[in-house]
């Protein structure tokens, strides 16, 4: 059967329509991809500056840690700090880079009030060290399910020195300049563009974090812009280039890493499915409002002019082969000096303590629980691993967290710690208390949790006869309970073992009371 002209082109035109929207959906449902890099600026752990012998303490009197050199004093020259050179150095080898036997210094020049010389002493061309590596795990909860580990490449480490700050007077409407920070050692991580999200990005940071404290290098300190982070984030669709990208500066906590970055995407998307353009520009994470800001914008090229740096030779390290008769930092002593790394410690407790892996990571993320969980342990081989870091995670933490404290408030001992491990391995005390425990030795780190537990009678109530005491009362006091549960309602149970909880301030033995209360209320069950 022939179909006319009309119908035909009608079906054509159909055909086209449905073609074409299929097309917009299929382009509206292409996946965008998002690629974020870092650079980060740790400062250096050291009592005086990079080129300088002006001192680093943090919190001192505005312009009170100033050398000459620090600001620009005409005459003035840099002495290289040897002891942030062996920092850097030994933060690459962890960090497994290749070490350059020498490395150059540069000025990279821009103007701004709080950099007196007109330009950052750096090293542009020939870095301290290259071609790193840094694997780390990616878990957040509440946002992955389960951990999963990513490794990302390190371009180069380099040395240079920190700018002042500007203290902007609002009162007077002026600008003031504070020289303190100026001269800071700094090293630089430039980080390949190998990460997809914010969360990938707060991974990299606290492993990277964990390692410098590890190695002494960096305090780490971010309230204190110890470390400070500067994210490349840009976004594209599946097999098209990468896009224009923007750059977020001096993020200040690792939550406002994850944050800045996520936030910095969803923008991006939103204004490219709205058919706009991604402008190449610097923006700052405001973190009361979270939301990134415009700082400047990049379309102009910046250009630093740099050249060498004159008054500073080549930067020569030793590497081993020879005599060191220059007395030359030598690159093969500081193999020796690196530390346990956080990758090894996590696998450690895995496969010696039978820790689950999500309860390692936890514990090796903060160098603090890591050192009490091992010294507690070590004070004894007795104790249990597993109930070590389950009193340490769930109890400690939660403490901690329900108080509104960080780990800086923990002031308990190994061995006060492991006291209240001993006592619930006992079963003198139960976990209920762990938390009445350390509500004390917050306040009264002198005691010790046996005196804790005397003083304020909360020791487990093991006693047949009083927990049966305990039990009838709470039968005589609750009868419909009582009758509900005879009559099959299982559910009941758990409301009657909150009242034993209550009556008892915690210090009944749960697990007697529980066999107890069904053999007493369903004693067939038990014949």
């Amino acid at each position: 059967m022939k179909m006319s002209y009309s119908k035909l082109k009608y079906s054509n035109m159909f055909l086209n329509s449905i073609r074409k929207y299929s097309t917009e959906i299929s382009e509206k449902s292409t996946k965008w991809n998002s690629v974020v890099g870092l650079e980060i600026h740790a400062q250096i752990s050291s009592e005086s500056k990079l080129f300088s012998g002006a001192s680093t303490a943090y919190g001192q009197p505005v312009n009170s840690c100033v050398s000459f050199f620090d600001c620009a004093t005409p005459g003035t020259l840099p002495v290289l700090n040897r002891k942030c050179v062996e920092a850097g150095v030994l933060t690459a080898l962890a960090l497994s880079c290749d070490v350059n036997e020498t490395s150059l210094f540069d000025r990279k020049h821009y103007f701004y009030a709080d950099l007196p010389a007109g330009y950052q002493i750096t090293q542009q061309r020939q870095p301290l060290a290259v071609n790193g590596s840094l694997k780390f795990n990616v878990w957040t909860p509440g946002v992955h399910k389960t951990p999963y580990e990513k490794v990302t490449r390190i371009k180069q480490i380099q040395l240079e020195q920190d700018s002042g700050k500007s203290l902007h007077d609002t009162y007077i409407n002026k600008s003031l300049i504070d020289l303190n920070r100026a001269g800071m050692p700094l090293m630089e991580l430039v980080f390949e563009p190998d990460l997809s999200d914010g969360e990938e990005a707060a991974g990299l940071v606290k492993e990277l974090m964990n390692i410098l404290l590890r190695l002494g290098t960096c305090s780490c300190k971010m309230e204190e812009g110890a470390l400070r982070v500067d994210a490349n984030v840009s976004v594209n669709k599946e097999n098209e280039p990468l896009g224009t990208r923007t750059e977020i500066k001096n993020i200040g906590s690792v939550r406002g890493v994850a944050g800045a970055i996520k936030y910095e995407i969803k923008r991006q998307i939103k204004l490219l499915e709205q058919g706009e353009k991604i402008v190449n520009e610097t923006l700052s994470w405001d973190a009361a409002y979270q939301k990134t800001v415009m700082m400047r914008d990049k379309e102009e090229k910046q250009d630093y002019r740099f050249m060498p740096e004159p008054n500073l030779p080549p930067l020569r390290l030793h590497m081993g082969q020879g005599d060191n008769k220059y007395n030359l930092i030598d690159v093969n002593s500081f193999k020796n000096k690196i530390t346990r790394l956080p990758s090894e410690i996590r696998q450690h407790f895995v496969n010696e303590f039978k820790l689950i892996p999500l309860m390692a990571i936890s514990i090796v993320d903060e160098k603090k629980l890591t050192d009490l969980f091992e010294e507690t342990l070590a004070e004894n081989k007795n104790r249990n691993p597993r109930t070590v870091a389950n009193v340490l995670m769930n109890e400690v933490m939660q403490f901690l967290n329900k108080n509104k404290l960080t780990l800086d408030n923990l002031n308990i001992s190994s061995k006060q710690f492991g006291q209240i491990i001993d006592l619930l391995e006992a079963k003198k005390i139960n976990l209920l208390v762990v938390n009445n425990i350390l509500e004390v030795l917050i306040k009264n780190p002198e005691k010790t949790p046996e005196e804790i537990v005397q003083e304020s009678n909360l020791e487990l109530i093991n006693d047949d006869e009083e927990l049966l005491k305990l039990i009838n009362k709470i039968f005589e006091d609750n009868p419909k309970m009582v009758k509900e549960y005879q009559n099959g309602k299982d559910k009941v149970l758990r409301a009657i073992m909150n009242q034993v909880i209550k009556k008892s301030n915690n210090r009944a033995n749960l697990q007697k009371a529980s066999e107890m209360i069904r053999k007493l209320l369903r004693p067939n069950q038990f014949k």
